[in-house]
């Protein structure tokens, strides 16, 4: 029937860091105005494109693309547990179609994802349980990655199948812009940070998960303090992003480079691929409109932080 979008960057450390005076108040500005977007919107079903942090996928399996049939929060950072209301038969729909496309992409019936995705349906929707949801996960952190324009490629071949469903359909992009947060990389990684990259991230014990999570809240604080060494937020490259996904002309994004994301806006910067997959679903069905567009470099959340909402004209 319809599509609309939101993008919106997460961040870990929401909650467990202040940012500068006013800072917040933008944001929340700026997600209360997304969720009135949503509420006029009403949607029916969710597509939500998300990234990982070695909290669902790891490297005995790194898929590019997992389109989620079942889905289970995982709980991090005061984020929901539990379980998401996955609408199985559009899940399994939209991988059917995708896979008619051209595109590569997984599926899985018991999907486990993170802050990635639990909190944009927290903060827009109250819960990770309030409305049925279509999780899809795109690699945005386990090196090597695929070019941005698979991202492109992806969001083109699942909007359509998206639009195809006969229901409102709300695309969702979650994922920070610019940033360089301290995730660690496979390659030169000492054996047991390694062997928890490649597997042994499941099992981790509640311990070494508030140890992980402390690691993380410290640095951030750091990085706010200027004492640290993680790349700066770069809010130009951000901005041209936001252009080029507020212009349409998605084609472009085909040029990309990985290697330039990460030179000019950090390893992490790949987590925008969500919201170029976003985009490119809604472009799927002609020119749209972008109607808010939030930006603001937040040191304290170590993210280039923006929130965005179109629709088709």
């Amino acid at each position: 029937m319809s599509l609309a979008l939101v993008t919106m960057s997460h961040s870990p450390l929401m909650g467990f860091t202040d940012p500068a005076p006013g800072t917040r108040h933008r944001v929340e500005e700026a997600f209360a105005h997304a969720r009135e977007f949503i509420a006029e919107f009403d949607p029916e079903l969710v597509v939500l494109f998300g990234p990982d942090h070695y909290n669902g996928f790891f490297y005995d399996m790194m898929p590019s693309f997992c389109v989620g049939a079942a889905a289970i929060s995982i709980g991090d950072y005061d984020t929901p547990q539990g379980e998401l209301p996955v609408d199985h038969d559009a899940a399994t729909t939209l991988v059917k179609a995708v896979l008619n496309s051209d595109i590569d992409v997984s599926m899985s019936e018991r999907m486990y994802v993170d802050h990635g995705f639990a909190q944009p349906l927290q903060i827009l929707f109250g819960g990770i349980d309030r409305i049925p949801v279509v999780p899809v996960f795109i690699n945005c952190v386990a090196e090597p990655l695929g070019p941005p324009r698979r991202a492109r490629l992806l969001g083109d071949a699942i909007g359509r199948a998206a639009a195809a469903l006969g229901k409102r359909v709300l695309l969702l992009g979650s994922g920070g812009l610019s940033h360089d947060p301290p995730v660690p990389i496979l390659e030169g990684a000492p054996p047991q940070v390694a062997a928890q990259l490649i597997s042994e991230g499941r099992t981790l014990t509640p311990e070494q998960r508030a140890a992980r999570q402390t690691r993380v809240i410290e640095a951030g604080r750091d990085y706010a303090a200027g004492a640290s060494a993680m790349q700066p937020i770069n809010p130009e490259w951000d901005r041209d992003l936001l252009d080029v996904l507020a212009g349409g002309e998605l084609e472009q994004i085909d040029s990309w480079t990985t290697e330039w994301f990460t030179a000019e806006a950090g390893h992490s910067s790949h987590e925008s691929r969500t919201s170029i997959a976003a985009y490119a679903a809604l472009a799927s069905q002609g020119p749209y409109r972008v109607e808010s567009s939030f930006y603001e470099a937040i040191p304290h959340w170590i993210a280039g932080f923006a929130v965005t909402t179109a629709r088709p004209l």
